[in-house]
């Protein structure tokens, strides 16, 4: 069981979330807020950016140029159901999303979103702590390890898994604040 390998995961489950985090808008629209959409295309959920080009023409307006006219009903489905109080457009292969005015209501819906990804931020790095946790389990029990150290790394992961829900905690607050101020 490596500490260093266990942190790098963990960091990585950090980033997925700030990256989820660049996609809820706070007033502006950005691409990345379309980023997390899967679509449903030839069989498989594929990522919107896979099946069209994401453009941002107005500060206000996304647009997908969807490259296969059979999708674009499927891409409507996906920013309509992504749970963004997006209400996409179609207009031929150009599905146009304008984006609503942040009122109060829908700056508390998006720190819900927020919230929601939090947690699955703090699911993923539980996760990489069970792994690790698993790894020492079977080192100790083939012998790799004394029961002592074992304790000691398990002492280890938990204090690294604290540390990382902590920063998630913090991430999420930045973002609360950064949605629910005008």
């Amino acid at each position: 069981m490596n500490l260093d390998q266990t942190k790098q995961r963990m960091e990585g489950a950090l980033d997925a979330l700030r990256k989820e985090f660049g996609g809820l808008r706070t007033g502006r629209a950005s691409t990345s807020l379309l980023d997390h959409i899967h679509v449903d295309a030839y069989g498989s959920a594929m990522p919107l950016n896979q099946v069209g080009t994401v453009g941002v023409p107005e500060p206000r307006l996304l647009t997908v140029q969807v490259w296969d006219k059979g999708l674009v009903k499927s891409v409507e489905k996906a920013i309509r159901d992504s749970g963004l109080g997006l209400n996409p457009q179609p207009d031929g292969q150009l599905v146009r999303v304008p984006l609503p005015e942040l009122s109060q209501e829908r700056r508390q819906e998006l720190a819900k979103v927020a919230g929601k990804f939090a947690e699955s931020g703090r699911v993923a790095v539980r996760n990489v702590r069970r792994d690790a946790m698993d790894a020492l389990k079977k080192e100790q029990k083939d012998g790799k390890i004394s029961e002592d150290e074992h304790k000691t790394q398990n002492d280890k992961v938990q204090k690294l898994t604290d540390e990382f829900i902590k920063k998630v905690d913090e991430i999420l607050a930045a973002k609360e604040k950064e949605i629910t101020h005008v």
